[in-house]
């Protein structure tokens, strides 16, 4: 019995081929047996994509019906798929052919895992260069201020030589021999879904179609060398302990003009014998006299942001804080600053001769 492929695809007889695909990509993820779908839907949805997405076999199709594929027409082999109650399982014995640009699209990461690849047009795929990390210690003020570090270390980058293509300047460009210029070659994987024909990128010209006559005598066809490099890197004001800069593209090059890595500056920053940090707030601490604390007295503070005074009222307690207000650190992206809170310890003597103890006794404090 001839089958409705249009029907089964639910799209009209006279469809245009993109509504064809896109009717068969939906109707995949609707029913793919990986997802809890039809195994014998999802079957009967690639019959009819094999034929109405090929121009020559829906031709045919037209002509003839689906019986066509019993002539020379051909069409996806089976195999055993849902043989003798297995369901599913059926799927390990059965060759398939699918169109691999369509099932990488259609399910992504689960594409690559499989080596469908993203499509005809992208058959170079650039491998980015690593990311790099690097410890970067900072004094406290240079973290609340901000900086500039000059810093030095060793990395991958772009060949000067070749500009990053990988040949010797100069020299003659072939058409790549495994691929044939297409940047992919095919290939046999047995998956959960059986056989499955694949694709992946060229492994001799790297997915670029093309090879140098004669690789370049300094990275030696890679398109990228390891040497010392420096640069001068903005520390933002307010970076805190344990925080961490990226440089975009400061990493490791990647080969053959492929996109650099970024570069990960994790900071340290360096206590500090008087200032104490919580957050963007600074916290200190000021030794006053029995005197001050009881009769009040105005005294210098230190900040970060140099001395300021401050008034001690009578009657102060050993722990009372002061808030000096945007004496702080700056907020990261200039949203203001923090404030200072200084703790007031008042000293009490220690040794009193025996008259200024009885002067205390008097005064009855």
């Amino acid at each position: 019995m001839s089958k409705d492929y249009y029907n089964i695809l639910g799209v009209a007889k006279g469809a245009s081929a993109d509504e064809i695909k896109s009717a068969f990509r939906k109707k995949a993820h609707e029913h793919h047996p990986d997802k809890g779908g039809n195994a014998e839907k999802f079957k009967e949805l690639n019959e009819a994509y094999q034929v109405l997405g090929n121009a020559q076999k829906r031709q045919q199709y037209d002509q003839f019906g689906s019986a066509f594929q019993n002539g020379q027409a051909g069409g996806a082999n089976w195999g055993g798929f849902g043989q003798g109650g297995q369901g599913f399982g059926g799927f390990q014995g059965g060759n398939m052919n699918f169109d691999m640009d369509d099932l990488g699209e259609m399910f992504g990461g689960f594409g690559d895992i499989f080596g469908f690849g993203g499509g005809r047009q992208n058959a170079r795929r650039q491998t980015r260069g690593r990311d790099m990390e690097m410890n970067l210690t900072l004094e406290f003020l240079e973290a609340a201020f901000g900086t500039e570090k000059d810093l030095s270390f060793t990395k991958n980058i772009v060949c000067d030589h070749c500009q990053g293509n990988g040949g010797e300047p100069g020299a003659k460009v072939d058409t790549c021999q495994t691929c044939h210029g297409t940047g992919r070659v095919s290939g046999v994987q047995r998956t959960i879904l059986g056989t499955i024909q694949t694709q992946t990128v060229c492994p001799t010209c790297q997915g670029e179609g093309k090879v140098y006559t004669q690789k370049c005598t300094k990275c030696h066809g890679q398109g990228i060398v390891r040497e010392a490099v420096k640069i001068k890197v903005r520390i933002p004001a307010g970076i805190n302990d344990g925080e961490s800069v990226r440089l975009s593209n400061q990493g490791e090059a990647g080969p053959k003009g492929a996109p650099a890595g970024d570069l990960f500056l994790r900071v340290r920053v360096k206590a500090h014998k008087k200032f104490f940090r919580d957050g963007y707030d600074i916290r200190t601490e000021e030794t006053i006299s029995v005197k001050q604390a009881a009769l009040g007295d105005k005294i210098d503070v230190d900040t970060i942001h140099g001395p300021v005074k401050l008034k001690i009222p009578e009657g102060t307690q050993s722990g009372t804080v002061f808030r000096l207000k945007e004496k702080g650190i700056t907020r990261l992206h200039n949203y203001g600053l923090g404030d200072q809170m200084t703790k007031i310890v008042v000293k009490i003597p220690a040794g009193l001769t025996k008259k200024q103890k009885q002067l205390l006794e008097e005064l009855g404090i």
